[in-house]
């Protein structure tokens, strides 16, 4: 009995110490992109008509010969505004879709059937732990391919609060993927068609920045 209460206690005091240094060792673990997703609750935006419109306000005024040459909008508003385009990349289940930027990322989460994730074996013992659904988050770089064609190249994967295996990405991708992947998508991108006058994005400081190609003099 005193060997059993002596080992509890040992567990919850290398628990604690676990807890308390987490600072230390989740970035070590996780790296710090991971560490700074997981922070990140307060940037989260829901996607509403409202910032849909605001995204489609800012993408006209590009648009226009004589506009500006950049717009700023914010995740939630971008990813509204693409919509249509993230239901063709997220898997069909998706719900509660919200969006965030954090460094030079874009953030998406949803609540999924993991069976949409694809082969359920591909994510091993991990898999043993999951429900029928579970909240899925993707953090990743957005890159313009080419006109009218840009991608979202996923850096992080999580399934409710684990990290999986960068290694492991580009298959989840191509099991979530629908529909033909063009060549010049990379392994772990997530394809979206963009206005052929958007030159760049970029992400920081929680925001979007849209820049429009480069008129020919």
């Amino acid at each position: 009995m005193l060997r059993a209460l002596g080992c509890l206690f040992l567990i919850l005091l290398l628990a604690g110490g676990a807890f308390l240094s987490r600072g230390y060792w989740r970035p070590l673990v996780f790296g710090r992109d991971s560490t700074a997703i997981i922070d990140a609750s307060s940037a989260w935006q829901r996607l509403t008509p409202e910032g849909a419109q605001r995204a489609r306000v800012a993408m006209e005024r590009l648009r226009a010969p004589r506009g500006p040459a950049f717009q700023t909008v914010g995740p939630g508003d971008l990813a509204a505004y693409i919509l249509q385009e993230l239901s063709q990349t997220l898997p069909p289940s998706a719900d509660s879709i919200e969006a965030a930027a954090l460094g030079d990322r874009l953030l998406l989460r949803a609540r999924v059937r993991v069976a949409d994730l694809g082969d359920k074996g591909s994510l091993g013992p991990l898999s043993m732990l999951l429900g029928d659904r579970e909240r899925v988050q993707l953090g990743g770089v957005l890159r313009i391919i080419r006109p009218g064609y840009a991608e979202l190249q996923v850096k992080e994967f999580r399934i409710r609060d684990l990290a999986l295996p960068q290694a492991l990405i580009p298959r989840l991708i191509r099991q979530m993927s629908r529909g033909e992947r063009p060549a010049e998508l990379s392994p772990d991108g997530l394809p979206l068609r963009t206005p052929t006058y958007i030159g760049d994005v970029r992400v920081s400081d929680g925001k979007i920045t849209i820049y429009k190609t480069a008129q020919p003099r």
